[in-house]
């Protein structure tokens, strides 16, 4: 397959037809951007061990595409190589569709979105569901140093392509956590008025000025 090849996987006749309808068709079979997105670099492994969730597309044995929300602490999803990432498995509500899809049709599709600063990654890749008792070196890697949660097995992606989307309809969004840093400075803020506040009362009260509340 050749390079760039996130946008090659999808050029099916069909697609290539929509294209056409629409009066793209040329700008997408000439496309002259970047054609490299078949490895991961050290900022797309940074961009992703950043993030605290995912969406992850599976195709049953019906043709019915699943897509799941996956959560943990930033870094739960860890890029081994330059063409492999894998994550852990928790115990959720035990239905097992994505494990299925993938004991069937390996094929996976991931979205990371970073929501602060409109950046979304997509993903396509081969998925393997991985025994972590028989792969200790891969258990090590993926160890959350107590993070509250029953891991059952692991999911190994093989690279296959990626791409960026641009930030448009992206809305920012943040976590807790983002907040609680963003107004830290407006609460130290308020802090040292406070301090300053009491500090000058006990110099006007020492001073045998009345103070007198409006």
């Amino acid at each position: 397959m050749s390079t760039y090849s996130f946008l090659d996987v999808f050029a099916t006749p069909s697609v290539r037809a929509a294209q056409a309808a629409q009066g793209v068709g040329d700008q997408w079979a000439n496309f002259k951007g970047h054609r490299e997105f078949t490895r991961f670099t050290p900022d797309d492994a940074a961009f992703i061990a950043a993030r605290d969730s995912f969406y992850m597309a599976t195709v049953a044995e019906n043709g019915w595409p699943y897509v799941q929300h996956r959560g943990g602490p930033p870094g739960f999803v860890k890029v081994i190589d330059e063409r492999t990432l894998a994550f852990p498995d928790f115990r959720g509500n035990r239905q097992y569709i994505s494990v299925g899809n993938v004991g069937a049709n390996d094929r996976v599709a991931m979205i990371f979105v970073d929501y602060p600063n409109r950046a979304r990654m997509k993903i396509l890749g081969h998925a393997e569901i991985v025994d972590l008792a028989s792969d200790p070196e891969l258990a090590a890697k993926l160890d959350l140093h107590g993070y509250k949660a029953k891991v059952e097995r692991a999911f190994r992606v093989r690279l296959e392509a990626f791409d960026w989307n641009c930030p448009q309809h992206i809305t920012p969004r943040f976590t807790e956590a983002e907040v609680a840093s963003a107004l830290e400075p407006i609460r130290q803020r308020l802090a040292n008025l406070e301090k300053e506040n009491l500090e000058l009362r006990k110099r006007i009260e020492s001073a045998g000025i009345p103070l007198t509340s409006r």
